[in-house]
């Protein structure tokens, strides 16, 4: 079979012709309908040295799959061949406190190094994905097909874990900013108009996101610039908005987040632009709160899929076929993407006609 992977520090990635995985026991073999192409992928790909992770090289990417069952290993159980299923992609230990309540993106016992797929270990970007346990299977609900619920899996599930972080600040007549609405951020706008009464206003740099931010929801849409945090609190009458999403996380952008942000607010850094923001009793508002966040938990992704499904979240996305990742890569680094790129393994894309 045909993989992506990476195959050394600070460079692109590689289309190989590998052997395809078989399931031992407990494991689960997942013909992969769709994998998304993620922005952290290109941090990892090009920023990080050798040994700032410890992973062996060489491994497939692709953080986020949707596919079908194909094959079950000795004693694994609760899901059935043939059947489409999302893949949850932070895979703790199972059995400590979070993993128990669903939450293994932030799992006691297993480090923030430790390889999962596409980070570390072999991925989606693949004709097949080999899944350790069942327990990483979300079944699909409803019509829902791999190709729209691949994305979902992480540029969906993270925006509606951070939205999840700051749902005390989002009651009517409150004002939520969005910064970033690209691949994740045009999902968050989403969730937040149908999970909550807030006002959304949407910042980027990019007129064509704006247009996106707009087109899926967003009160307000403003251009990135010097003039931003003062337009925002105009819009909130001098008070600041109630809660950030910062999807990009730069200086910058960290910088608007705290210049906009009013007293008792929230900011959620997701992005992993390597931004930093000072904290001390005098440099924010009073009672405000800063927090990071990683992915999203398990009940958290089911709820995801069932928004997509009765069509309240809907990824914008651009498919390309496997043998031509490295062109979505490209578009993403060039920043030509809108919404979400996907990669199709060429045997579905053949299929599909």
């Amino acid at each position: 079979m045909y993989a992506l992977q990476m195959t050394g520090w600070q460079s692109d990635p590689e289309l190989r012709d590998v052997a395809p995985p078989r399931p031992g026991p407990g494991e689960v073999l997942v013909r992969i309908g769709a994998a998304g192409v993620c922005h952290s992928d290109l941090h990892l790909l090009h920023e990080f040295p050798a040994g700032a992770f410890p992973w062996r090289l060489p491994f497939t990417l692709g953080h986020e799959s949707a596919g079908w069952v194909a094959e079950m290993g000795a004693g694994a159980t609760g899901v059935e061949v043939g059947q489409p299923v999302a893949v949850y992609g932070p895979w703790g230990c199972g059995a400590c406190p979070a993993c128990a309540a669903g939450a293994e993106n932030y799992c006691r016992r297993v480090a923030a190094t430790d390889p999962v797929a596409g980070l570390g270990r072999d991925g989606g970007m693949a004709d097949y994905l080999l899944v350790p346990s069942s327990r990483h299977l979300v079944p699909l609900p409803g019509s829902l097909t791999p190709r729209i619920a691949a994305p979902l899996t992480d540029a969906g599930l993270t925006p509606y874990h951070a939205v999840e972080r700051v749902r005390d600040r989002l009651a009517p007549g409150s004002t939520t900013l969005v910064i970033g609405v690209g691949g994740l951020g045009h999902l968050a706008v989403q969730i937040l108009r149908a999970t909550s009464a807030t006002r959304v206003v949407a910042v980027d740099t990019r007129p064509e996101a704006l247009d996106l931010a707009k087109s899926v929801g967003a009160d307000v849409v403003l251009p990135a610039g010097e003039t931003a945090a003062a337009e925002i609190r105009d819009l909130t009458d001098g008070g600041g908005v109630d809660a950030v999403l910062d999807i990009v996380g730069s200086d910058t952008t960290l910088a608007l987040a705290a210049a906009a942000s009013g007293k008792d607010g929230h900011i959620v850094l997701v992005g992993i632009a390597g931004g930093s923001l000072p904290v001390s009793f005098l440099s924010l508002p009073y009672g405000i709160r800063v927090s990071t966040t990683y992915w999203g938990t398990r009940p958290e992704l089911l709820r995801v899929l069932e928004l997509a499904a009765r069509g309240d979240l809907v990824a914008e996305t651009s498919a390309w076929p496997l043998s031509r990742a490295l062109d979505a890569y490209a578009a993403l680094r060039a920043g030509t993407v809108r919404g979400r790129a996907v990669v199709i393994p060429d045997t579905i894309v053949d299929t599909a006609g």
